[in-house]
């Protein structure tokens, strides 16, 4: 009897519908002829996903994970199938047109994930991750495709050190506005960049990376603590190399994605991102993964989840350290386990086989000197760094950074730009007064398209001295290292009829964050009845594409059914 005859001594398995009997003949040559022999093709086919790219360091180290996770795979039993996906990086396209692709590609990579590991009918899944949308896109496919999965993130980068204190590539935005304000010099602009950006990893603040790298572990997707490794910590490969063993562990148990993604982990994943003032982005990632999963879940269920949970990390945009030193103080796990202690976290199933609550136990005890995380009775600031507002300028909901020590009403007249760069042009001329509101419109998921994020804008009112002194409002999106008071995802959005675009220069414009209210007295219903759509801004390939298919930002910006 031939190898590929033989009765099997496992149970069916998904790749047997590509490998197994007569008629796959031609499917084992084509494979023998990459180096497999029949014993390889024989056993579990397990896919190895990886977004690495050399254009930065956020995935630069991933195709060295990738070949330890197929080491993990081959212990354990299965052989490694690799495919490499794209990753479009934030840090370099910010403030360009090149911006609009960062949110498309998180659908573009989970389609390309799905499509290859259906398309070869594999078994299992490790899914290797780097910058902003490769993470939310891994747990998007993982929960689409509902195979045995681990995902792990690659890992933050090492921050800078300049003048005795740590710095990022968040610095260099707002260097970028001292300099155009005349502030600091080219020369010291030159250096802030040469020092901001060490080596491979994902940026080092609780940024978006860094904050949805943490609700892959809140979720049960990644095990807890394997994703607070540094990129080039030498550990790192270790954890790869155990996140490919544990696939396996995951196949001969039945585990799967909708067994971990319940809405317990969807709440979790939501009080987490609080407690770390994490990126506003989490809010339409976890939209979008929900979605995939299932799960239903509404923009009001962050609102609660902020209000209920303190901020109990100092970690950058708004505070001192970077995820660097939140590992070096114990990462998620102490994070979990003082949430846990005031009764902000619900024990959930994890990739592991084993609970959060039960992964909480067996995690290190912070160190006693550390500075980073504190217990919810001592928190930074009282609620989560985020509020959900509503109201005439936006009724399906936008998100309101929170400071923590800054205002809660802000009263101003307009500013109107209707793209990113005419209103960074206007901050960087100098044309923004203190009591402005800001409003950049026609930059939402249809819009835009690709819904950009406005770091360069707000970056350069930090390095201006403006941050505080004026509001800013949005179809668009904020980065993780954006700070202020700043109001992002209007919804509906500006070429879909929304408020925001509608409005005039002069117009007088309310944020109340005690009322959740963010409004205009001008009459907007008298306006209406003009209202001309504006022209697409793309007409042909993928934009064109996502901007026909993509939903409101109030439900994650997604483009399924």
């Amino acid at each position: 009897m031939s190898s590929d005859e033989r009765i099997p001594l496992q149970p069916p398995m998904r790749s047997d519908a590509i490998k197994t009997g007569p008629d796959r003949a031609p499917a084992r040559a084509m494979l023998h002829a990459t180096g497999l022999d029949a014993a390889a093709i024989a056993k579990p086919l397990v896919a190895v996903v990886h977004t690495w790219s050399n254009i930065s360091p956020c995935n630069l180290n991933l195709r060295d994970l990738a070949n330890a996770a197929s080491e993990g795979i081959r212990a354990a039993g299965g052989t490694p199938i690799e495919f490499n996906t794209i990753a479009v990086t934030d840090g370099i396209a910010m403030g360009t047109s090149g911006m609009r692709a960062s949110l498309v590609s998180r659908e573009v990579i989970a389609d390309s994930i799905e499509l290859a590991v259906d398309g070869h009918c594999l078994d299992a899944m490790v899914v290797l991750c780097g910058c902003d949308k490769t993470i939310p896109a891994a747990a998007m496919a993982l929960a689409r495709l509902n195979i045995p999965g681990v995902a792990l993130y690659g890992g933050s980068i090492a921050h800078g050190t300049l003048d005795g204190q740590s710095i990022t590539v968040q610095q260099v935005f707002e260097a970028v506005g001292s300099h155009g304000a005349g502030k600091i010099s080219h020369e010291r602009l030159c250096t802030i960049e040469r020092e901001a950006c060490p080596g491979a990893g994902a940026c080092g603040g609780q940024f978006t990376a860094n904050t949805m790298a943490m609700v892959l572990g809140a979720l049960g997707l990644s095990p807890l603590g394997l994703n607070d490794i540094a990129a080039t910590d030498p550990a790192k490969l270790d954890a790869a190399r155990r996140c490919g063993e544990l696939v396996l562990d995951c196949l001969k148990a039945g585990r799967k994605p909708l067994d971990l993604l319940t809405p317990e982990a969807f709440r979790n994943a939501m009080r987490i991102v609080a407690a770390t003032a994490g990126s506003t982005n989490a809010v339409l990632h976890l939209l979008a993964i929900a979605h995939e999963a299932g799960v239903t879940l509404d923009i009001e269920d962050f609102e609660t989840a902020a209000a209920a949970t303190p901020v109990i990390t100092d970690l950058m945009p708004g505070g001192r350290y970077t995820a660097i030193e939140m590992t070096a103080a114990g990462g998620m796990a102490v994070v979990a386990r003082e949430l846990r202690a005031a009764g902000l976290l619900e024990d959930a199933p994890t990739v592991t086989g084993q609970t959060l609550f039960a992964e909480i136990d067996a995690s290190a005890p912070a160190p006693a000197d550390q500075q980073v995380i504190h217990p919810v009775s001592h928190a930074f600031k009282p609620r989560g760094g985020y509020s959900i507002l509503y109201g005439n300028l936006s009724p399906e909901g936008c998100i309101l950074k929170l400071s923590g020590d800054g205002p809660l009403l802000f009263e101003g007249r307009a500013r109107v730009y209707e793209s990113e760069e005419a209103c960074f042009h206007a901050v960087q001329s100098g044309q923004i007064e203190a009591g402005d509101v800001i409003v950049i419109r026609n930059e939402g998921p249809a819009g835009g398209p690709g819904m950009r994020e406005m770091l360069a804008v707000t970056a350069a009112l930090v390095g201006r001295g403006l941050a505080d002194q004026v509001a800013l409002m949005t179809d668009g999106r904020f980065s993780g290292a954006s700070y202020g008071f700043v109001v992002g995802h209007v919804a509906p959005e500006a070429v879909r009829g929304g408020a925001i675009g509608l409005l005039r220069n002069g117009d007088r414009i309310v944020i109340d964050a005690a009322r959740r209210v963010i409004e205009t007295d001008a009459d907007l219903d008298a306006r209406r009845a003009s209202w001309i759509a504006p022209a697409p801004k793309a007409t042909r390939g993928v934009l064109a594409k996502y901007a026909s298919l993509v939903g409101s930002a109030a439900k994650g910006a997604v483009t399924s059914p």
